[in-house]
């Protein structure tokens, strides 16, 4: 393997992988299957992605390995604003309703 072959199995280890796109895959479904949702309906898909998410980058960093690094972290951010705009969520107002600004839709659940 060459050496940038093997920094990019540490930093983006298969498992991390794996289990980053299954919870991002149940996030989109949990976003289609939305029928004229409330906020309440949207935040809770949200943040079962968040806390799923929060739970993979423990395991990977309590096994020693390495978790969501910075621009992970904000590709996944990027990713679930993204994607509820994608849904029709008008993320602006739905953040103005919340009392939060748009880009902080995941921070009161976010740890990584």
């Amino acid at each position: 393997m060459s050496p940038g072959g093997a920094y990019a199995s540490q930093l983006w280890p298969e498992s991390l992988r794996v289990r980053t796109d299954k919870a991002l895959a149940t996030f989109e479904d949990g976003l289609q299957a939305l029928v004229s949702p409330s906020d309440e309906d949207i935040l809770g898909v949200v943040k079962r992605l968040v806390l799923a998410l929060n739970t993979i980058n423990q395991q990977h960093v309590h096994t020693g390995q390495v978790g969501y690094e910075t621009d992970e972290r904000e590709q996944l951010c990027d990713y679930i604003d993204a994607s509820l705009s994608e849904a029709g969520v008008d993320l602006e107002a739905l953040a103005a309703r919340q009392g939060i600004g748009r880009w902080e839709v995941t921070d009161q659940w976010r740890e990584w």
